[in-house]
């Protein structure tokens, strides 16, 4: 997922001992002192389907109260029984925290666990550990010589750093979806943290700011690994296509958003307290897309976007911010990456690619600042169709003809950013980014959700008669009826997936039905209203929106409530 691994000592030694054992051993030296943690995993004994292993880890640092190793397995083993320590396991990613009587670990001092486990094919002993974040079995550079472990990237960065951690809780959220009807549900999710305005770093109207959430974070961590999702989002001239989520500063205040925005930020997320969090940065939704396909002499272009093109400042924003919060070794930068309803056409796929490394590449930055993409952020496009695939045809008539898919190449978020993956790796991008796909509004279950294909009279009533995504017109995007939420948070959920996040959070307004006065720079989009017939974007349709709505950002129980009646997989 994250940068560009780089070799900076010797692999750890795979030694072959009895048949069937594998050790994964650190051999003395005089600079042991120089690492931090050492570890010693011996499979013991194996046979065709199980294994059991003994692990020691010896604390090299500061004496610990508690300790929290973690490793990620190569293969499909899965842990079954384990003593002397406490072990969960979430897809390869493997946890063991410390029991009540050997928790202490000295200076020098070492606990020893075991566990069973099963395998198939290969049982190869994993290249890296962590304890408490700390990655072990390698020279922190403080002296010493080449002393063992794997690779790493050398600012300490893990490959995902979603694995083997919990996810921060947004209590003001939280309290919202608790205070719902059945809210209690979903009221323990993860959600993201939204800075969209200066005003939002210190908190707005009593309501919680950054460095609250980050001392939140710290309590809510414990002994684990804790990831706080934060989505940066005040560019000049912002959402140059819609107007609900237009932003305070002007299409040239992009110094105003280097210093009073991004620089204020970058400065909070430095400070040593939170070296210990995970911090995912998402960075500006919904910009650098519209400069591909809302501008120029498309039929889409809108003047803001044009200016914003000419100006460079969406480039020179994102640049700057991605250099800035890039620089600090526990931020994770995710750009953002639209959806394959915006961007998945072949006219914008590659370009949209090139415009990312250009924008990856400006103002400093460059593409080890970027650990991955999130796509579907506050969108609501499927993440599987299954009843239905681009390669199909009805009666000699492809998919990619029907008014739904209408030449696209992606049908479901899932399939796009795996491809969409690939197409930045081949411009540029490292080969280990990982993709995020906000999941939090399209679930689109309940009584709607089709259980089969549609009939194949024609392309249309197949496609439509089978989709699950219920929208009216894939350009659609504003509180979109009959919607339900998502796969819940989860780590690495599919190869090249990160994670499934809930980056929006659910029962916040996109945009209000009719104009409201606000003093947040946003106005009033007719996307937004329910009896708004359409433009271009959206192919002259309906908007599909409910009524009723708030401005964005604000409490919309009435959405709130449709998300979990129609949430997919059903809620308890």
């Amino acid at each position: 997922m994250s940068r560009t691994r780089t070799s900076i000592l010797a692999a750890l030694a795979l030694v072959a001992g009895t048949a069937g054992t594998a050790t994964a051993v650190v051999p003395a030296d005089a600079g042991l002192s120089a690492i931090p943690c050492t570890v010693d995993y011996k499979v013991q004994n194996q046979w065709d389907t199980g294994f059991t292993a003994a692990v020691t880890v010896t604390n090299n640092g500061a004496a610990k109260s508690s300790w929290s190793l973690k490793w990620s397995y190569a293969g499909n083993q899965k842990i079954t029984n384990y003593w002397n320590a406490k072990i969960s396991q979430s897809g390869t990613a493997v946890t063991a925290n410390n029991e009540s009587y050997n928790g202490t670990l000295a200076n020098g001092g070492s606990a020893s666990f075991g566990f069973q486990g099963t395998y198939s094919g290969t049982n190869a002993v994993p290249g890296t550990f962590t304890l408490d974040g700390v990655t072990c079995n390698v020279d922190d550079g403080s002296g010493g010589g080449d002393n063992g472990g794997g690779t790493t990237d050398p600012s300490g960065r893990v490959d995902n750093p979603y694995a083997g951690a919990k996810v921060y809780v947004n209590p003001e959220w939280s309290a919202k979806a608790a205070a719902e009807p059945g809210g209690s549900r979903v009221s323990n999710q993860p959600t993201g943290v939204w800075l969209d305005r200066i005003a939002a770093i210190n908190g707005v109207n009593g309501g919680m700011g950054l460095r609250d959430h980050l001392d939140k974070a710290l309590t809510q961590k414990g002994s684990n690994e804790e990831v706080v999702q934060l989505v940066i989002y005040d560019l000049p001239g912002r959402d140059c296509a819609a107007l609900a989520s237009n932003g305070e500063l002007g299409p040239t205040e992009i110094d105003k958003y280097k210093t009073q925005f991004i620089d204020p930020i970058a400065a909070i997320l430095a400070d040593p307290k939170y070296a210990s969090l995970r911090i995912v940065t998402t960075i500006e939704i919904d910009s650098l897309p519209n400069l591909v396909t809302n501008t120029g002499s498309r039929p889409t272009a809108t003047p803001n976007c044009d200016t914003m093109l000419a100006n460079g400042n969406y480039i020179k924003g994102v640049g700057y911010a991605l250099a800035k919060l890039g620089a600090i070794p526990n931020v994770y930068n995710y750009l953002d990456a639209g959806h394959h309803g915006w961007i998945g056409w072949d006219d914008n796929f590659g370009a949209s690619a090139n415009l990312f490394k250009q924008a990856a590449t400006s103002e400093g930055a460059t593409v080890n600042d970027v650990a991955g993409f999130i796509t579907n952020t506050a969108n609501y496009s499927a993440l599987k169709e299954d009843h239905f695939t681009i390669n199909d045809s009805v009666n000699g008539t492809s998919v990619r003809q029907s008014k739904w898919v209408d030449w696209n190449r992606y049908v479901d978020e899932l399939s796009f950013a795996q491809a969409f993956r690939n197409q930045l790796v081949s411009v540029g991008f490292n080969s280990n980014i990982g993709m995020l796909i906000d999941t939090s509004r399209n679930g689109w279950g309940g009584t709607a959700r089709p259980t089969a294909a549609g009939p194949k009279t024609s392309v249309d009533a197949y496609v439509d008669g089978g989709r699950y995504d219920r929208r009216i017109h894939v350009g659609n995007w504003c509180n979109q009826a009959g919607a339900g939420l998502g796969e819940r948070p989860q780590a690495s959920p599919a190869a090249g997936i990160d994670a499934y996040v809930w980056m929006k959070p659910p029962g916040e307004s996109d945009g209000s039905s009719s104009a409201i006065a606000n003093d947040e720079g946003k106005g009033f989009d007719r996307m937004c209203d329910p009896t708004y017939t359409g433009n271009a974007r959206n192919g002259n349709s309906m908007s599909g929106a409910l009524p009723n709505a708030p401005l964005s950002g604000h409490w919309f129980s009435a959405q709130f409530q449709q998300l979990m009646q129609n949430a997919y997989p059903p809620l308890p």
